[in-house]
């Protein structure tokens, strides 16, 4: 993991200290919430529909057992108990006192974390694949460029009031789990015929009211021109997004109204321009950055041993959970595990302080002390020796932890909606929960096997709605909320929208229209080998549109 050095401690603990009194005129009255507002936002602090929520940055989604106590702590000491893990590979906390904001920002500085740039018109918290470094078929791991990305972009000057906010994520394999696609920038690396290591560069995705794949704007990209084109690329985007209309500020809107072809060359010509200049990207400096993420000392162990196989045939539902929770791992002997935040009737992405200790405590005896956020809501252990998975499944289960519905019909996505969000038209939380209810047997959804659900309580799309395999998107009319389903979205490396069905469902019948879909599926499926999102490529909408509405 990066480490801050002296001046990234004096520049947390400045900021925290101005924010203190910026907070203490806000609450004196010097300062009115509009004054207060852009201060606030440029520290993570967002008024909602019932208080003030404070989103913590995880860079890259990388925690370290440290650091989660403290997050664990800090649900205790400064809200109800709980935090949020969102599709940023953030952490979001929904009810701190005004008051109390910097002291809590205090006990992040002591644990290298801050809130900084997880809102406003800014380049926000650098997103990638939870898999990183431990996965095989990696180009490199992402994470070092993803760090020198944060690194440049932190407080740019250049880009600290963009047209609208702005995000990047960066993937190391063909394999993408980081949703390139579906980003402002998405950064993926690959190998040139020469066998070169470098980056292809995709602009222009995004979903809310305009949902867009993103498009190639460059095939290939050497490692040392990263920055130089990422500021090619900002310095267009600020240039031209549009400021006249916030629904139309986001630099999808600008690729498709300028032409990708002819963005492109603007982007090119602004890259001539600065290229072999102060922004290239030293081979040294690379270096110095993957010392940080040098692999921990791993063991020579075997695949599959004793202890896993004897475990899995003795315990079913161990078993299970391998099959769903766990992935191969680059080092033979070792595993990733991933930890479903998704248990029945739980809100997806929740954890209280106690699972976070306790999620903690596993890392620090199970894996090297390092956890990994996922942008679908979850948590993900990277290196676990396989001889202790069993071992490491039973702590799991004792904090209720060990749910084997990963990639499954219960591990939905979905935002805080209208119980929290001043924005949302409808809940999303209820949903979520009545769903997994739905689904709650785990044998049922294997045999459904892989099938994203995403929920999204407004069109602004927090909840991924349009990348779900099912969509559903909360609608308000004449004071009631409905909900539009969509079908075929994906949020990987074949990246795709999906299309709305047909009218809106109401809140009571949402959970029925799933589950039409989900047996409509299984009522066409060739085997059990085809997927849902593999059936519906196949069959298109008809089947399902007509199951769904045969009887309205």
């Amino acid at each position: 993991m990066y480490r801050y050095d002296e001046f990234d401690h004096t520049f947390v603990k400045e900021r925290v200290d101005q924010f203190r009194d910026q907070i203490a005129r806000r609450l004196s009255g010097e300062i009115t919430e509009d004054e207060f507002k852009p201060l606030r936002l440029m520290n993570g602090l967002y008024l909602q529909l019932h208080a003030y929520m404070l989103r913590v940055a995880i860079p890259y989604g990388t925690l370290s057992a440290r650091q989660m106590h403290t997050l664990a702590h800090i649900a205790r000491a400064y809200d109800k108990g709980y935090g949020h893990f969102t599709t940023r590979q953030n952490i979001q906390y929904n009810w701190p006192a005004l008051v109390d904001v910097p002291d809590l920002l205090d006990e992040l500085a002591k644990v290298e974390m801050h809130a900084l740039q997880t809102s406003g018109n800014v380049i926000r918290n650098v997103t990638a694949d939870q898999y990183a470094g431990v996965t095989a078929g990696e180009v490199e791991d992402p994470r070092i460029y993803a760090e020198i990305i944060r690194q440049w972009s932190t407080l740019h000057p250049e880009f600290s009031f963009l047209p609208r906010k702005f995000k990047i994520a960066v993937t190391g394999t063909e394999t993408d789990r980081a949703a390139v696609k579906l980003h402002d920038i998405g950064i993926a690396m690959l190998r040139n015929d020469a066998g070169e290591a470098g980056f292809r560069i995709d602009v222009g995705g995004g979903q809310g009211r305009t949902p867009i794949v993103a498009e190639t704007i460059r095939d290939f990209l050497p490692k040392q021109d990263l920055l130089s084109y990422l500021e090619a690329v900002l310095r267009v985007y600020n240039t031209l997004g549009r400021r006249d209309n916030i629904y139309k500020a986001r630099i999808k809107i600008l690729v498709q109204e300028t032409g990708v072809a002819h963005f492109t060359e603007l982007v090119e010509e602004e890259f001539a321009q600065i290229r072999g200049g102060t922004l290239d990207l030293p081979g040294a400096e690379i270096e110095r950055i993957r010392a940080y993420f040098a692999p921990p000392a791993f063991e020579s162990l075997e695949d599959s041993p004793e202890e896993l196989t004897s475990a899995q045939t003795a315990d079913a539902e161990f078993g299970a959970w391998v099959r769903t929770n766990v992935s191969a791992h680059k080092v033979s002997g070792y595993s990733i595990v991933n930890i479903s935040l998704k248990p029945v009737g739980g809100i997806p992405g929740d954890a209280s302080a106690d699972e976070m200790d306790a999620v903690a405590d596993l890392a620090e005896r199970y894996s090297f002390g390092e956890i990994r956020v996922t942008h679908e809501q979850n948590l993900t252990l990277p290196s676990v020796r396989q001889k202790e998975l069993f071992s490491l499944w039973l702590g799991l289960k004792i904090h209720g932890l060990a749910t084997a519905n990963i990639g499954h019909a219960g591990d939905i996505i979905a935002c805080p909606g209208l119980d929290y969000c001043a924005l949302a038209n409808a809940r999303s939380i209820p949903v979520a929960q009545e769903i997994s209810r739905r689904f709650a047997n785990i044998q049922r959804q294997h045999d459904i096997g892989r099938l994203t659900i995403n929920i999204s309580g407004c069109i602004n799309a927090c909840g991924h709605h349009h990348v779900g395999n099912i969509g559903l998107l909360g609608v308000e009319k004449n004071g009631r909320e409905f909900y539009q389903v969509t079908l075929g979205g994906r949020a990987d490396e074949n990246a795709g929208i999906g299309r709305i069905v047909g009218p809106a469902f109401s809140f009571e019948d949402v959970p029925d229209a799933v589950e039409t879909v989900v047996e409509t599926y299984l009522a066409h499926r060739e085997d059990e080998d085809e997927s849902f999102i593999d059936a519906y490529s196949r069959l298109g909408s008809h089947p399902f549109k007509e199951a769904l509405y045969a009887a309205r």
